[in-house]
C-alpha cells in the first residue's frame, strides 16, 4: 500500500510540473514587431527613451560605431541620452521582420531603411541597417536583453584579402 501511495504521489507531482513552468503565452509576432516599431517611431523623432524603456537592466549591445560591446542599462543610457533631439528620420521601412519564439525568448530580425528629406523636399536614404533584437519575457513584459545593429553592405576602406 505504501508503494502505491508513493507511486501515485510521484505521478501526480510530474503531472503538475508543466503548470509550474512560467510560459510566455502573450507572444505574438505582432507584439514583438509592434514594440520595436514603437521604439523606432520615437527614435526617428529624436527620442531614444523608447528603446531605453525596452532595455532589460543587463542588456548588451553591439553598435557599428563602438569599439566594444556596450553592457548594461546605465551604459546604454549614457550612450543614447546625449543624442536626444539630434536624430531626424522622416520615415523608415522595416523589411522582412521575423519574430521567432523560444519559451521566454523572442528573436526579432529585420532590415531597416531610414529616409530623410533634404531642404528642397527630396527624399534620401539615410542608412540601411541589419538588426537583431533578443527579447526576454519578464514580469514587466517583453524586454530587450541583446541588440545588434550593423550597416547593410558597408563600404570598407582599403579592403584587402588577407
Amino acid at each position: 500500500m505504501r508503494k502505491l501511495i508513493l507511486l501515485a504521489a510521484s505521478i501526480f507531482s510530474f503531472a503538475l510540473l508543466p503548470s509550474c513552468r512560467r510560459e510566455a503565452d502573450d507572444f505574438t509576432s505582432e507584439t514583438i514587431i509592434g514594440l520595436e516599431r514603437g521604439a523606432l517611431d520615437r527614435w526617428g523623432k529624436g527620442d531614444p527613451q523608447g528603446y531605453i524603456e525596452l532595455f532589460a537592466p543587463d542588456v548588451t549591445y553591439f553598435d557599428p560605431f563602438q569599439e566594444r560591446r556596450v553592457d548594461g542599462i546605465s551604459a546604454m543610457t549614457d550612450l543614447l541620452l546625449p543624442i536626444t533631439g539630434k536624430i531626424k528620420i522622416d520615415r523608415y521601412d522595416m523589411l522582412n521582420p521575423v519574430a521567432q519564439h523560444y519559451g521566454d525568448i523572442a528573436l526579432l530580425t529585420f532590415n531597416l531603411i531610414s529616409y530623410g528629406k533634404t531642404p528642397d523636399g527630396a527624399e534620401n536614404v539615410l542608412a540601411r541597417w541589419n538588426s537583431t533584437e533578443v527579447y526576454k519575457h519578464t514580469e514587466a513584459g517583453w524586454k530587450i536583453i541583446h541588440s545588434h545593429w550593423s550597416l547593410t553592405k558597408p563600404e570598407l576602406r582599403n579592403a584587402e584579402v588577407a
